[in-house]
């Protein structure tokens, strides 16, 4: 390859990873944002833009802490290696923001957030995982 070609083709890797860094974490943000959104309006909450950021700060306030803290950017696609720091630090620090914020911490609300953030930013983390797994198998059966 010349030079030029080289240059090109790192440009575009590089490129893709930053798309899919940008993507995994819109995607883990608006996950927060659906399990703030789902958790107002299953108790009839006031259907509020401050209202849901009320409830969704601790949660992305976390959520970055995380991505930054656990390099997830450096693989953020990865269920074990991102999604489960993810989902654990945001559980354990966003329940922690909130409780200093003067949240409520019920046992129920603290089990209902682990499961559905661990459904939501382990979840499709996993789903991905499969799916571009799934070609390189079909590759290999022909």
């Amino acid at each position: 390859m010349s030079g030029a070609t080289t240059a090109v083709a790192q440009a575009g890797r590089r490129a893709a990873g930053t798309g899919s860094i940008v993507g995994a974490l819109v995607l883990d943000a608006t996950l927060v944002v659906l399990f703030a959104w789902l958790g107002r309006s299953e108790h009839a909450r006031e259907a509020t833009l401050g209202g849901l950021f009320g409830t969704a700060w601790p949660f992305l306030a976390a959520l970055t802490v995380v991505w930054i803290a656990a390099a997830v950017f450096r693989r953020p696609l990865a269920p074990l290696r991102s999604g489960l720091p993810v989902w654990l630090g945001t559980v354990a620090l966003g329940l922690a923001l909130r409780g200093l914020g003067g949240g409520g911490l019920a046992l129920p609300f603290v089990v209902v957030t682990a499961v559905a953030l661990g459904a939501f930013l382990v979840g499709w983390r996993l789903i991905a995982a499969l799916l571009r797994r799934l070609p390189a198998r079909a590759e290999r059966t022909r």
